[in-house]
């Protein structure tokens, strides 16, 4: 397993930074129409990783103003010699393709790894475990897909068993409900996955407290990505990257 680390979140919509609560696109909350600003607060904190996400592109919207967001963080994060992982609408080998061409550290897929699994085998041979990640998104432990807004019938244990028989190493795994709510994480769901796959699991969604990331920490996980409670305040970033070393 590899060192705990702490990913701030910057969702996008738009061209700006918003966070949405149990991912419904009319419950959304604008943060800032600066998204490189944001990034590079982050980073001079300290973070060593952001999680960014395309909305849009989840959404199936266009995605022109938040790609040319993603250009100016991928430069900034460039200088502070920092990481990306990136996710939402890559549907496709070739979008995969370009965007770990472009600067992306890590591509996380969603509905792809659901509809067509076999493009997440196809990732993993022409690229290196660390550059490919999955996100589970659950909903009572079941797979949600096209941007939250359909059930696809799969429990997120199954798909896990599955993706790890390809070879896979990193999930993305969020509870949709306590998504954005601040509401602390699903963390039996979360830490049960690491312990029984192995895998690096990275928690998402309403992890709202120190003492929740000791936790996770402590439980085996392999990350926690923080969104709204970095934004509303709750905590505090340069506390939460000591808290992971």
């Amino acid at each position: 397993m590899t060192a705990f680390t702490i990913f701030p979140a910057i969702d996008l919509r738009a061209g700006q930074v918003v966070r949405l609560s149990q991912g419904d696109p009319d419950k959304q909350k604008v943060y800032s129409s600066d998204p490189e600003i944001v990034a590079r607060s982050m980073l001079e904190q300290g973070a060593t990783w952001l999680h960014v996400i395309n909305l849009d592109g989840a959404f199936g919207e266009s995605s022109t103003s938040n790609l040319s967001a993603l250009a100016k963080i991928i430069q900034t994060a460039r200088e502070f010699k920092a990481h990306i992982q990136f996710g939402g609408g890559l549907h496709t080998l070739d979008q995969v393709r370009a965007v770990l061409s472009n600067g992306i550290d890590r591509a996380i897929l969603g509905s792809m790894a659901v509809k067509e699994p076999e493009n997440i085998r196809t990732l993993l041979s022409e690229f290196n475990t660390q550059q490919i990640g999955v996100s589970l998104d659950g909903r009572k432990n079941e797979i949600m897909v096209s941007g939250w807004q359909k059930a696809s019938g799969i429990t997120v244990f199954d798909l896990a068993d599955n993706l790890k028989s390809m070879g896979l190493a990193w999930i993305v795994y969020t509870d949709i409900d306590r998504d954005g709510m601040q509401s602390g994480s699903n963390f039996e769901t979360t830490i049960s996955l690491a312990r029984k796959t192995k895998m690096n699991i990275i928690a998402s969604g309403g992890v709202s407290t120190i003492q929740e990331v000791k936790a996770l920490k402590t439980g085996g996980a392999a990350g926690a990505i923080i969104g709204r409670a970095l934004y509303e305040g709750t905590l505090g970033l340069p506390e939460l990257l000591e808290c992971a070393r």
